[in-house]
């Protein structure tokens, strides 16, 4: 312990940091045709860290004045940021050996990102949770324009910096605008200044700010325009850590301050948030219907899968939050699941196109199995685990007296539904294009495939377990009822 600083609080972040130098340093001295094994050393790094974290059960300390947290909610997030983690590794696979070059550089930019979603879910105080944000957004601009001889990958990538600039100006220019009328940085701080005041104008147009920053890196309407090209044109593996972690790291950074920095003003910006949901599950499952590209459909169901975690931060209660903690992990397994089918197939026929997936069943019957019950999940049919998840979403709302706002929630799954099944469709009654040939899937995919699959299946049927480790969580984070 050096100035107050238990380093011990801080293994998972330091051996992330070191695995993420290491795998760069791999690269500079190891020669390039022998770089294969740099991503199976990722997978390990990983599950070493993601075994680590199992000594931080029930540990509850901050340090530094509060200005970084290691709470069960923080935990929650990194244990769910390093699953996700190690299916887009071993989903990676087949593209890094296709791609042919940099492997150390990109499996290093994908731990570095996930360093930075760590950092974001820990900070207690808004200068380290903008570092946090930003370790996690430099690396994506790299990672999208990875493909740097794909004219979309690099149109995804510009795209991507310039509005992720944007939106970062609006979130720092709400952070000062927070710091300069309570004069700290300091998430609890900020939430006891603000409770012996009235709400100022400036603090109303700071929270707006905020509001708009995190619904960009949540890909909230009406922030979600970067969404669907970046989703497109950016590596399938990456398209696939962006719509789960990404989100995930920035919903919880967006739950941490609000909840606990501006509980005084909840009437304020309750409201927002309730316009912002109902907007995004509306237009994102609308939008999803005319989609004819695999990644732009899955772009537009995650823009209205963030709809759908708002009610959690509607409910504000620890209900919401609990299944706000529940979905994220089942999202994690349903849409990696799903993005994995996609690069299996992407890798064998080089499109992402719909109507490609014709026959798929005949063609590559696991690939056609695990992207069935994926999608049926996403839409939140039972007894699938994404059926759970929105279910206990929707009866925290409904506690809180927002009826309305659940029976929409419902309608838009059943829109969600019809354009899932226009896929199911297509992989099992069309035939497959002539000339087509079995699909073959890479070990590793197929195991990690089988895994979600397997997860979705057991967590929709049991769900207790992760229930009751969400609630508790959420209890942890929340001991106070609201």
């Amino acid at each position: 312990m050096i100035a107050g600083i238990d380093f011990s609080l801080l293994t998972v972040e330091i051996f992330t940091a070191a695995l993420g130098l290491g795998l760069l340093i791999i690269n500079l001295i190891v020669p390039g045709n022998q770089r294969s094994a740099t991503g199976y050393l990722t997978v390990l790094g990983l599950l070493g860290i993601l075994l680590v974290t199992l000594s931080y059960e029930g540990v509850e300390k901050t340090f530094m004045d509060g200005m970084y947290i290691i709470d069960p909610f923080a935990t929650f997030f990194k244990r769910l940021f390093l699953v996700a983690a190690i299916l887009v590794t071993i989903s990676s696979l087949p593209f890094v050996k296709k791609l042919g070059y940099n492997e150390g550089d990109f499996f290093s930019l994908l731990v570095f990102a996930t360093l930075g979603m760590m950092v974001l879910v820990s900070a207690g105080e808004l200068i380290t949770l903008y570092l946090g944000l930003e370790l996690m957004t430099i690396s994506f601009y790299i990672l999208v324009s990875f493909k740097k001889k794909d004219a979309k990958s690099c149109e995804a990538g510009i795209k991507y910096i310039i509005l992720s600039a944007m939106s970062s100006a609006l979130l720092l220019y709400g952070l000062s605008l927070v710091y300069g009328l309570t004069k700290t940085t300091i998430i609890e701080q900020i939430a006891s200044t603000l409770a012996a005041g009235t709400m100022q104008p400036l603090m109303a147009l700071g929270i707006i700010f905020l509001l708009a920053g995190f619904g960009f890196k949540i890909s909230l309407v009406p922030f979600h325009m970067w969404a669907p090209d970046v989703y497109e044109g950016a590596p399938t593996p990456i398209t696939a850590f962006l719509a789960v972690a990404s989100k995930a790291a920035a919903l919880a950074a967006f739950v941490r301050i609000f909840l606990i920095g501006f509980p005084a003003y909840q009437e304020y910006w309750i409201t927002l948030v309730i316009v912002l949901s109902v907007l995004t599950m509306v237009l994102g499952n609308l939008v999803a219907i005319p989609q004819t590209n695999i990644k732009r459909l899955l772009a537009y169901s995650s823009i209205s899968q963030a709809g759908y975690l708002l009610l959690g931060i509607v409910a504000f209660s620890s209900m919401g939050i609990g299944a706000i903690l529940f979905f994220s992990i089942i999202y994690v397994f349903t849409n990696v699941g799903a993005f994995m089918v996609v690069v299996a197939l992407s890798t064998s026929t080089g499109s992402h196109k719909i109507e490609d997936y014709s026959g798929l069943y005949r063609r590559a019957p696991l690939l056609a199995v695990v992207m069935l019950f994926c999608l049926l999940s996403l839409a939140g049919l039972p007894p699938l685990a994404g059926f759970v998840g929105k279910l206990y979403l929707f009866i925290a709302v409904i506690e809180k007296g927002y009826i309305w706002l659940a029976l929409l929630a419902v309608l838009m799954s059943m829109v969600s539904v019809y354009y899932y099944l226009l896929v199911v469709k297509v992989m099992f009654l069309k035939e497959p294009p002539q000339n087509s040939g079995i699909i073959k899937v890479p070990n590793g995919l197929q195991i990690a495939m089988v895994f979600s699959l397997i997860l979705i299946i057991v967590l929709g049927i049991y769900p207790k377990p992760l229930s009751d480790l969400a609630m508790s969580v959420a209890h942890t984070f929340f001991p106070f009822s609201f």
